[in-house]
């Protein structure tokens, strides 16, 4: 399986809380609902589309699985929300339990050695493995470069501090673009692989 990384990301390269005001306000973040702003339903909906049709599962940490799980399941009958509710999804997490997992398909991971059965899952066979959000998760998995694919959107907007999903540590990773697309609200779609893949 490939893990796909899947973010709205600002041009300052801040993924905190894009679709909510109260979504993340972790270290005082108050930008909640960035994004939204920059929506454009015909370009960014059909990217994000595309991304699930090739999404066999999705990965999750605990932050973002609980804002998902807390949406998704009141808006089943719309094409897009049947498909989150139905497919297969793993989470991240030293506090949940299984029990905790309450939105259909949820399975935890175990949580000392999460990164470990993640690479169990990405050595199966299979189509992707989409991380939507889940910025501390998606560090770990670039730092231990577990990451085929990054489909960013990046928004015209500077946040001037928030969660960001790349590695600090001075380790060099270069990137191929694979492809570019530009909407009328000025984000750009772009979908990077590691250079040497």
């Amino acid at each position: 399986m490939q893990i796909i990384l899947s973010d709205f990301m600002s041009l300052d390269g801040v993924v905190q809380a894009p679709g909510e005001r109260e979504e993340d306000t972790d270290g005082g973040f108050t930008h909640g609902g960035w994004s939204m702003p920059y929506f454009e339903p015909e370009t960014m909906g059909s990217a994000v589309g595309e991304v699930m049709g090739r999404t066999e599962a999705l990965l999750f940490g605990r932050r973002t699985w609980q804002t998902m799980a807390a949406a998704w399941p009141d808006r089943a009958g719309d094409e897009f929300a049947d498909r989150m509710n139905e497919i297969p999804k793993y989470v991240a997490s030293r506090t949940l339990t299984q029990d905790d997992l309450t939105w259909s398909g949820s399975t935890l991971l175990p949580a000392d050695d999460a990164i470990g059965a993640v690479r169990e899952l990405r050595a199966k066979d299979g189509k992707g493995l989409q991380v939507m959000g889940s910025a501390s998760l998606a560090a770990q998995l670039i730092e231990h470069d577990l990451v085929d694919e990054y489909r960013l959107m990046i928004e015209p907007i500077l946040l001037g501090g928030g969660k960001r999903v790349f590695p600090d540590g001075g380790q060099a990773r270069p990137l191929e673009l694979a492809s570019t697309t530009t909407t009328g609200t000025g984000v750009l779609i772009c979908t990077y692989r590691p250079a040497d893949r």
